[in-house]
């Protein structure tokens, strides 16, 4: 591959270009690295000059006594991940504006150094986020008005990348779940109290939910108040991919508490299919009524096709069996241990209640949910729990048992299809996990307006779709996608300065390890890039005098 100025004239108007070549099945491509045209005269020879002498830039030194090579900013990481958004379509889907470079820069930051968007105007001031992306200055004030742009055009940016990333005809398949993500404070105008998946007993949250296609890859995502019911949200995904998305022929997948009752009537009326588990309770209805029998769980995977309603595909998981009754057990003792301080309390003070040692042990078992089947006597003061084994076994006979429920013909879809298909929904289990813990920090979210929590989750969402595909490159090289990332900031840029002025950014040669990884994220470094003099800083300053500690 080389690189090489391109100059061309249309009437006064001179175009200046920075252009790679490189060989593809035998023919020559051209790529446009940048537009260099707003460069003076001085400064594109000076560029020319370098280009003349990449293989050894320290020979510029000789010719010239003023000219001097200065250390740039880190530039592997962000490169990689802006040809990254490139490749998949997100950087045609933000546009070229002002505001969609913003909105690129709040992903690229989000993905190489989690934080608010005060850390991430300082991220830009050490990286070389300005000359890549072609930003004038900015500061955080810029970033938090961007999120309200995200926001107002979330839907576009969302077809667009739609478009770009699925093929038409045959059976579409929407992966569609729900999460929660809490609050530190009490003024996010999305905040309410309701059932925190995080275990955050009195904190606020937001309600999330996550539209993927069969592959696990991101394509909606939406902010709901903190209290709505998880059915609540299905009506406007099932309007989005109706609407926004094409319709035809379209089948939701989601757990148990998502499709039912009401969603399942609008799927129907839209002429859409469903993939859904019904609970225990319901598992056990269909035993009463003879519909299911307990023999099927002992094949690999059974069907049921009843004359009329939907088909229901069952199986017995051992693992998950084995795993629950362990977890009984579990409990059992730890109940046991509590009898077994009660009883050495009741043999140190003989004044002691025996009936609120008994009462103590009864409530724990019911915490536990254990009282179906112990039951806690108590004789000349000694407690003692006795398993019903009966009850236990009733307890034990639907272990690792799980239904599947869909109104999916078998020419559509069989057994196995529709199984596998009900499984993926792990794929958006690892894209929450993923967002709001491990690799993106979803939270602390660090704003209050809707309009701007919306936007936040549209950036984690699209940053999440490029370490995804990070994720899959590297997936052959021993190193988790952060690991990667932080190899590649080690690569900077070396500027080339005329007395002392910088005049442009080349790019060394990378060492063997960040050039596998570059090679496995089909990553093209461009050989210089031009050097825009933009210095990014933050309106609020740290203090002036900071606490000893």
């Amino acid at each position: 591959m080389t690189v090489h100025v391109d100059k061309s004239k249309s009437g006064k108007y001179v175009r200046y270009l920075l252009r790679s070549s490189f060989r593809v099945d035998g023919k020559v491509k051209h790529r446009t690295v940048a537009n260099i045209s707003h460069c003076s005269p001085q400064e594109i020879d000076a560029i020319k000059l370098a280009l003349q002498h990449k293989g050894d830039l320290t020979s510029l030194v000789s010719l010239r006594e003023d000219v001097t090579l200065l250390q740039g900013s880190s530039f592997g990481a962000v490169w990689a991940v802006y040809d990254m958004a490139r490749q998949l379509g997100i950087l045609a889907a933000l546009g070229s504006t002002r505001q969609g470079k913003l909105a690129l820069w709040q992903i690229i930051a989000r993905v190489i150094d989690q934080g608010s968007r005060l850390s991430a105007v300082r991220l830009a001031s050490s990286h070389a986020a300005c000359d890549i992306l072609g930003l004038e200055n900015f500061n955080e004030d810029d970033l938090y008005a961007n999120l309200d742009w995200l926001d107002a055009n979330q839907a576009c940016i969302e077809d667009r990348l739609f478009a770009a990333s699925t093929r038409p005809g045959g059976n579409v398949f929407f992966l569609y779940d729900v999460t929660s993500s809490y609050l530190e404070g009490v003024r996010n105008e999305l905040a309410a109290f309701g059932y925190n998946r995080d275990g955050k007993k009195g904190k606020r949250q937001i309600t999330i939910g996550l539209l993927c296609n069969a592959q696990g890859q991101p394509l909606s995502i939406e902010v709901f108040t903190g209290n709505t019911n998880d059915t609540a949200t299905m009506a406007s995904q099932i309007r989005k991919v109706a609407e926004r998305f094409g319709g035809g022929e379209v089948t939701f997948v989601g757990d148990r508490g998502m499709i039912r009752g009401r969603p399942i009537e609008d799927l129907t009326t839209h002429g859409f299919h469903y993939i859904t588990a019904i609970t225990k309770p319901q598992i056990e209805s269909l035993l009463a009524r003879g519909v299911l029998t307990m023999s099927l769980f002992d094949q690999e995977l059974a069907e049921v096709l009843p004359d009329d309603g939907p088909r229901y595909i069952m199986r017995r998981n051992p693992i998950r069996a084995m795993e629950m009754g362990t977890a009984r057990q579990d409990k059992l003792q730890a109940v046991q241990r509590q009898v077994d301080r009660q009883n050495q309390y009741l043999q140190e003070h003989s004044k002691a209640s025996v009936q609120v040692a008994t009462n103590k042990i009864t409530a724990l078992c019911r915490k536990r949910r254990l009282d179906a089947w112990v039951q806690v006597t108590a004789q000349e003061r000694v407690l003692t729990l006795t398993v019903d084994q009966s009850a236990l076994a009733e307890q034990q006979k639907l272990d690792g048992c799980y239904v599947l429920k869909t109104d999916l013909a078998q020419p559509q879809a069989d057994a196995q299809s529709v199984h596998a298909r009900y499984k993926d929904l792990a794929l958006v289990e690892w894209a929450f996990r993923t967002s709001k813990t491990v690799q993106l920090e979803m939270r602390p979210v660090h704003v209050r307006l809707a309009s701007r929590t919306r936007g936040h989750a549209l950036v984690i969402m699209l940053a999440y779709k490029i370490v995804q595909e990070l994720a899959r490159r590297w997936q052959t090289i021993d190193a988790t996608v952060q690991e990667g990332l932080d190899e590649l900031k080690t690569l900077c840029t070396t500027q080339l300065a005329v007395k002392g002025k910088p005049l442009c950014n080349c790019i060394p040669q990378p060492r063997e390890s960040v050039q596998r990884l570059l090679e496995q994220a089909e990553v093209i470094l461009p050989r210089a890039l031009p050097h825009r003099g933009i210095h990014v800083a933050t309106r609020k300053k740290l203090p002036t005098r900071r606490k000893e500690r």
